[in-house]
């Protein structure tokens, strides 16, 4: 079948270049992909594994950092928010980029972009250049995806994009049950440096792979880059959330450091959204949003992004800092949530071409609420046997929502709009990802920081009084930290420190119930695709799964 347009990048799990529709009169697919389509699948796979991984392996090191760095648990959290706002930074400029330079030659940038910045986090003296390696770790692993799923699309082609997906979904799968366990081993064996020096020889395995593997590029240039738009939404909202992060150090809203990045940034986003109905490729179309349901999706997604992101961020930080595990034991307890996911994913992927995804998605959400209920009760002693089943039933739930809600935001669009519809679905749930991440780290500070203080002990962090709480989580990775202190008070902290963690997943367990009502209103009738080819005729729908 030949070519109607050039291949784009879209977003992290929807990358479909346009010219995979396939007319109503598609020719016989090959019986299986060739050895040539598998040696470029190991480039991609590669690439993918290690962007994936890298976004969980660290959620594991957070309370590591803590000590190291002398930081706020607000602190060390922007080593994830900031990587995830540097993945939304790429997204759509990868598609353009590949188009200029070349998939090949910017897939390889990426690489080392991606290994540089692991490299040089290593190497951080303090939290704030550790966050800085992280963003420029994040702009590499951003492309990653994206570009690998373009190269591996025209290879395969059009007609095994079925089992190219199966090949792809392999690291998307393994991503949250390798990464906190290999993250917590690194920790553990060796030192909190591992988990980034790792992808060194990752990275240069990969690039040489490349190298030899992947097809020359034939780059065209293609329409032109909003840098307008991506000059005020990334800057909006990383000074937004710096000021909500900055919130239980300061104590008060009004304070400057506070008000002022919060103002500043929310009105850089305000601006960004009145200014990108104007240009005729803007960085995010939000004149897709005309689409019910592309609206209903982005909202459902959105809302259970900041709930399960945010909340779930903290699941291995509660197993450190209150049960005092080791950070292979948070790994490996972590692990019935990905297994869980790994179950109901291809299910749901089959059924969301057979059955309306508002027939299915609310009773994955009901799953994710059953197993979330448990951490909003959590104590000191709270039985793992019960934990751990609670992560396995979110996990389920896991599977069976976000796929499903994506692929059915798709399939009412065009052909010429999937691509946009992609990368804004993408981006908002990065951003969702990085608001969670900011506001359930604040919600847990703050919580903690109103245990009360122990006479005589300061702080090392900001030379204030240490709280009980405080006190006890220390005395988890140091005991030496707890000498002399008063019989009960570590216990006494603990439980303090528990409930903090309790409230805050009380929190996110709201959210998800409230991603209910936008999850109501996707469509619960069997809907015909609308994906179109460029000369207006009808084509298969995306498969996402």
């Amino acid at each position: 079948m030949p070519r109607t347009d050039r291949a784009r990048p879209l977003g992290v799990f929807a990358q479909l270049p346009r010219s995979i529709a396939v007319s109503s009169q598609p020719e016989a697919a090959p019986a299986k992909l060739d050895a040539a389509v598998f040696k470029i699948a190991g480039v991609v796979v590669l690439g993918a594994i290690m962007s994936i991984l890298d976004i969980t392996v660290v959620s594991v090191a957070l309370p590591t950092f803590q000590v190291e760095f002398n930081a706020t648990y607000a602190e060390v959290a922007w080593t994830m928010t900031g990587y995830t706002l540097a993945l939304a930074t790429v997204i759509p400029l990868t598609g353009w980029a590949a188009d200029r330079f070349g998939t090949k030659r910017l897939y390889m940038t990426a690489l080392v972009l991606f290994t540089l910045g692991s490299v040089l986090c290593a190497t951080a003296d303090s939290i704030g250049q550790l966050i800085g390696y992280r963003v420029l770790q994040g702009l590499g692993g951003g492309m990653l995806m994206p570009l690998g799923m373009t190269i591996m699309t025209r290879a395969a082609g059009p007609e095994r994009i079925g089992r190219l997906m199966a090949v792809l979904g392999v690291p998307m799968l393994l991503g949250p049950i390798g990464g906190p366990i290999l993250g917590g081993w690194l920790i553990d064996v060796a030192s909190w440096e591992w988990i980034f020096l790792i992808n060194l020889p990752l990275g240069i395995a990969a690039l040489v792979y490349a190298q030899f593997v992947l097809p020359k590029d034939n780059p065209e240039p293609s329409e032109s880059f909003d840098f307008i738009g991506m000059l005020m939404l990334s800057p909006g909202l990383a000074l937004f959330l710096f000021g909500v992060s900055s919130l239980p150090e300061e104590g008060t809203i009004s304070a400057t450091r506070v008000w002022l990045p919060m103002l500043v940034g929310g009105l850089l986003v305000i601006g960004f959204v009145l200014y990108s109905f104007k240009p005729a490729h803007p960085l995010l179309d939000l004149r897709l949003l005309r689409n019910r349901n592309l609206t209903v999706a982005s909202i459902t997604l959105a809302v259970f992004t900041v709930a399960f992101m945010g909340a779930g961020l903290l699941f291995p930080s509660y197993f450190l800092q209150v049960r005092g595990e080791s950070t292979l034991d948070a790994g490996l307890l972590m692990a019935p949530q990905g297994i869980g996911a790994m179950v109901t994913m291809p299910i749901a992927g089959m059924l969301a071409d057979k059955v309306p995804v508002g027939r299915t998605v609310p009773f994955a959400l009901l799953f994710i609420a059953a197993g979330f209920f448990t951490f909003t009760q959590v104590g000191t002693d709270t039985s793992y046997v019960l934990l751990c089943g609670s992560l396995f039933v979110m996990g389920l739930g896991m599977g069976g929502t976000m796929m499903p809600i994506m692929t059915s935001a798709l399939r009412t669009l065009t052909n010429h709009d999937v691509a946009r519809g992609s990368t804004l679905l993408n981006i908002l749930q990065q951003i969702a990802g990085s608001v969670g991440t900011a506001v359930m780290s604040v919600i847990l500070t703050s919580a903690l920081n109103d245990s009360p203080t122990v006479p005589g002990v300061t702080n090392p962090q900001n030379g204030e009084p240490m709280t009980e709480a405080g006190l006890a989580i220390a005395a988890q990775q140091n005991p030496a930290i707890a000498q002399g202190a008063p019989p009960g008070l570590l216990e006494q902290g603990l439980q303090f420190a528990a409930d903090s963690f309790a409230s805050t997943f009380m929190v996110g367990f709201v959210l998800v119930l409230l991603t209910l009502i936008p999850a109501f209103f996707l469509p619960r009738k069997k809907e015909e695709s609308h994906l179109l080819d460029d000369q207006g005729t009808k084509a298969a729908p995306v498969v996402l799964h």
